[in-house]
């Protein structure tokens, strides 16, 4: 019998090719990476810092993304103001047994926030309740927010400053998309407060 896994294999690295060079190509999808460095390097000027939440591969998504900003990307540099709200395990495990889990990011949004901060909400569907209250929350205090999601009419457009919409319906391909948008977004950030990166 054939083993098939290798044609398998190439047929999925060759959707994920496509879905980066269809993502690149799309100029409204690369804007909103440009405008969300934006938002970001501007909030951490000014003293600010980013929030981010996300469910499942988008809660790792999220402390991934909270990590190259508070560590490194590439420059050795000043850290910078970024929380995972994904990560307190006796605050999630608090509100969701308090308020639900609808509201376990909303609180954090509620408690940490602050006009002028950036909120990072990550849903590949773009209806996630939790992520959809944190970011209702998050607008009542002024807070800009990015949505990271897929290319389509979500409830999250309508709440999100600034929206990072992958042109593509599979799940593991969005996710993929969001993770090379979010790296694209840390190197923005720091070649606009510390410079291009040493070549070496």
């Amino acid at each position: 019998m054939a083993d098939t896994r290798n044609d398998e294999l190439a047929a999925f690295f060759r959707r994920s090719q496509q879905a980066v060079e269809k993502a690149s190509a799309d100029a409204k999808f690369m804007a909103s990476v440009i405008a969300a460095a934006e938002r970001i390097a501007a909030s951490l000027k000014n003293g600010g810092k980013v929030l981010l939440a996300g469910n499942g591969g988008s809660a790792a998504d999220a402390q991934h993304i909270a990590a190259e900003l508070v560590g490194r990307f590439v420059n050795d540099r000043a850290p910078l103001a970024a929380v995972a709200l994904t990560t307190d395990t006796s605050a999630l495990t608090a509100i969701g047994n308090d308020y639900g889990f609808e509201q376990v990011f909303a609180r954090q949004v509620a408690a940490l926030g602050r006009a002028g901060d950036v909120f990072i909400g990550i849903s590949t569907s773009g209806k996630s309740p939790n992520i959809v209250a944190a970011l209702n929350a998050a607008r009542k205090l002024g807070v800009v927010n990015v949505g990271m999601t897929r290319d389509a009419a979500t409830p999250m457009h309508a709440l999100c400053d600034v929206t990072i919409g992958v042109p593509a319906t599979e799940t593991a391909l969005i996710q993929q998309i969001h993770i090379t948008a979010a790296h694209a977004i840390c190197h923005l950030v720091e070649r606009e407060l510390f410079g291009a990166a040493a070549k070496g």
